[in-house]
């Protein structure tokens, strides 16, 4: 087990890193974060502006983007309406990758509440993973139109 700061940061650095790249992002997405707040894990953000090559666009920004990354609490609006909004400035083909706080922490969203919500708002769930520390992933893709 590490002992020094230095290697503590390196640590976190290294596992921060591996979380963004288990998010499928690379360099040049271009990313949009809503839901930021003080309780965003900092190192995951700054694993993906590393991964990426540039800074994640915050929420106020009109664009069309590859990732709409989420920071989604139970106290939030309400959920089906902020992926509904999402999906405005989502290119077709993106990828919103909801981030909610795990199990037993404050803000916690139940897999159940955010697979119900999802295709309300014309998206399913295609993966989940550990974010970081204190927050799960939910990745979600709009709903293929086969007509």
């Amino acid at each position: 087990m590490s002992n020094s700061a230095s290697e503590r940061t390196s640590s976190t650095s290294t596992l921060a890193n591996e979380l963004g790249h288990n998010l499928g992002l690379k360099k040049g997405d271009y990313v949009q974060e809503v839901g930021y707040d003080d309780d965003v894990d900092q190192a995951l953000c700054e694993a993906i502006e590393n991964i990426i090559g540039d800074k994640i666009a915050d929420g106020e920004e009109d664009d069309v983007y590859d990732v709409i990354l989420m920071w989604w609490r139970s106290d939030d609006d309400d959920l089906v309406d902020g992926l509904v909004d999402a999906q405005t400035t989502l290119k077709e083909g993106g990828v919103v990758w909801l981030l909610s706080p795990k199990a037993n922490r404050p803000g916690h969203i139940s897999p159940a509440d955010i697979s119900e919500a999802a295709p309300t708002a014309g998206m399913h769930v295609t993966s989940t993973v550990s974010a970081a520390d204190d927050w799960a992933g939910f990745r979600l893709v709009g709903k293929k139109n086969y007509s």
